[in-house]
């Protein structure tokens, strides 16, 4: 009796017995069934979906807490504020570290995006005005983004590489400013990151007592590069007091690497 094609294809092989001098002995067919290795089973979609909605739900934590607090926010408390568990926080994120690039990749993509709508612009002065008051009021509404751009040790090299893609477009809005008469001849590209710099600890020293504060600052800062001026820029934000100067300092806490 003949085994089906179909069987066999389904793994199953026929054996027959032999004698010694390799004649056949018998017909006695013997059906083994072949094994094929087994496959390790998808992970059901609903389960997919849960890691990816408490990947959101980290984010959306993180992206909270990082910008009320700054980045000194551990896993535990992004994990709380979730609504995950803390195993579930480090599945998802082996560490803070990749979640703040994970967060930030995109705002630092919008710094870039800052200094090209201002490029865009045909007034000279104008561009550079709104490139300087743009830029510090994304880092006065998100310490986090303060904190990663003054400069948080694990996010250096990140910050480099934005960096390096802006200062060809930094360059364009001085040179144009200059060229058009407005900034004073001596500045450099390399001054304005400075600029923001001075700015960004303004934001970071009164952050708790007077969050716009450096709006005070950058407009003196403005009146400094331009080459000429019918009279001071009016300040629209009063100076601190010395009782809120007082409060600022003791609260403040100098950035460490």
């Amino acid at each position: 009796m003949g085994i089906p094609a179909g069987r066999r294809e389904r793994g199953w092989r026929r054996t027959v017995a032999r004698t010694g001098d390799g004649s056949s002995a018998s017909c006695t067919l013997n059906i083994v069934p072949v094994v094929s290795p087994s496959r390790p089973a998808e992970p059901p979609r609903s389960l997919r979906r849960d890691a990816s909605r408490n990947r959101e739900r980290l984010l959306e934590a993180a992206r909270e807490l990082f910008a009320e607090r700054g980045l000194n926010v551990t896993m535990d408390e992004i994990a709380r504020a979730a609504g995950v568990g803390v195993g579930t926080a480090y599945r998802r994120f082996g560490n803070r570290d990749e979640l703040i690039g994970a967060l930030f990749e995109e705002r630092m993509q919008e710094y870039v995006a800052l200094a090209e709508d201002a490029v865009a612009q045909a007034d000279a002065w104008a561009a550079l005005e709104r490139y300087l008051e743009r830029s510090i009021a994304m880092q006065a509404a998100d310490r986090g983004l303060h904190d990663l751009l003054i400069g948080n040790a694990s996010a250096l090299e990140r910050v480099a590489r934005i960096r390096d893609r802006m200062l060809p477009l930094i360059d364009q809005l001085v040179r144009r400013a200059q060229e058009a008469g407005d900034v004073r001849p001596d500045i450099t590209v390399s001054d304005v990151p400075l600029l923001g710099l001075m700015l960004g600890q303004v934001v970071g020293f009164s952050h708790d007592i007077a969050p716009d504060l450096w709006r005070r600052y950058l407009t003196l800062l403005l009146d400094g590069l331009r080459t000429s001026r019918a009279a001071p820029s009016p300040l629209s934000v009063p100076p601190l007091e010395s009782r809120q100067l007082d409060a600022a300092m003791s609260c403040h806490r100098p950035h460490r690497r």
